[in-house]
């Protein structure tokens, strides 16, 4: 424990690590992707190293490397928010959303885990600690996977303890019936059944295809149903769906104004944010005074290792998301990646900051 309260940030180094995916190509109801990209940064103050990480293009770490860290570097490593209002000005005329939010979130994550190492604390006690096990949900089923892949792929969730699955949906909608009856049949009675249509669906097909969902599989919980831009859409599938079925969006908001908007018109039953796209931790935080002030229930959107800490410190939490390739990922690059028990998961108090140490060997080989 180091104790350090007097230290400036004397290096930013970035990395960026492509990662193929398990099979050949993944799908959800409007994407198809074979890798997943990570952007990585490294900041140093003190002798002390922070780590943190988006996944987002790689152009992601030529706006670090360019417009964020000559405002970083020499500065006071404590006052992360000050860092974090410079960077979000920087990149006014870049676009502030998208990639440039994302590249804002690396660096800020990197900020927040050197300061809490600094202080010799785990980053959710210095974020102010209120859960000390969190539940969690096993996301995957991607739409691409045959319906024996399917009840394989959620069988193997519920078998390692998890309480809640979500599936994908929405490429062929005619199907989805038949892939939701899949993983209920995989997952057995006891474990609650999610759905993401990753905004798939218009309005009125959405409101049918839910109620058969609901219905006949017990799904509980409706992931953009429409696009998230959508947001009377959403509050319509919200007021005229089954009672029973929270609909939840937000995982592509990067700034306070989309959730602030999300939540005033009653959009969600559960609004959903990323710390690795909504310029960071910081932002991540925001949203979860934002849930709070409107009593909606926050959920973390991927990246089960960037959240697992800020997420302790979030008052309206609902769970986590452990998504399938993330995960893969994180397990594979991290020491001290989360783990699950009995559907839940709690940050280790004796490591301090995000608790995460790099393995580089078992990165290298995926390096850009």
């Amino acid at each position: 424990m180091s104790g350090s309260t007097e230290a400036s940030v004397q290096r930013l180094q970035v990395s960026v690590y492509t990662v193929p995916t398990e099979t050949n190509l993944e799908s959800d109801g409007t994407a198809v992707w074979n890798s997943t990209t990570m952007v990585l940064v490294e900041a140093t103050a003190g002798g002390v190293t922070g780590l943190g990480y988006t996944y987002s293009a790689k152009a992601a770490a030529e706006i670090i490397r360019e417009t964020l860290a000559p405002l970083v570097v020499g500065g006071d490593a404590m006052r992360v928010k000050w860092h974090w209002l410079k960077m979000l000005h920087a990149v006014r005329n870049l676009g502030p959303q998208g990639v440039a939010s994302m590249a804002v979130a690396a660096v800020d994550n990197a900020l927040w885990d050197l300061k809490a190492r600094l202080l010799g604390l785990p980053l959710c006690d210095l974020l102010g600690r209120l859960h000390d096990r969190m539940p969690v949900y096993g996301s995957g089923g991607f739409t691409n996977y045959s319906l024996g892949e399917l009840e394989r792929h959620c069988a193997t969730w519920a078998e390692k303890g998890y309480r809640k699955v979500k599936i994908k949906v929405g490429r062929v909608p005619a199907d989805d019936p038949a892939r939701v009856l899949a993983a209920r049949r995989a997952i057995g009675p006891s474990v609650e059944l999610y759905t993401d249509a990753n905004g798939a669906y218009a309005r009125k097909q959405a409101l049918g295809l839910i109620s058969v969902f609901h219905r006949e599989a017990g799904v509980i919980w409706f992931e953009e149903p429409v696009t998230s831009d959508d947001l009377p859409g959403l509050r319509l599938i919200r007021d005229q769906g089954p009672p029973g079925v929270d609909v939840a969006a937000g995982e592509y908001g990067y700034s306070a104004d989309y959730f602030r908007a999300m939540l005033e018109q009653g959009a969600v039953d559960v609004i959903q944010a990323d710390a690795t796209r909504c310029a960071g931790i910081s932002g991540f935080m925001d949203a979860a005074a934002l849930s709070w002030s409107f009593d909606v229930p926050l959920s973390s959107h991927c990246a089960p290792a960037q959240h697992l800490h800020p997420c302790a410190a979030a008052g309206k939490l609902r769970h986590l998301e452990f998504f399938y390739d993330h995960l893969r990922i994180e397990r594979l690059f991290f020491d001290g990646a989360p783990v699950v028990q009995d559907g839940f998961c709690a940050p280790d108090l004796t490591r301090p900051g995000l608790g995460l140490e790099l393995k580089r060997q078992d990165a290298a080989r995926f390096a850009v």
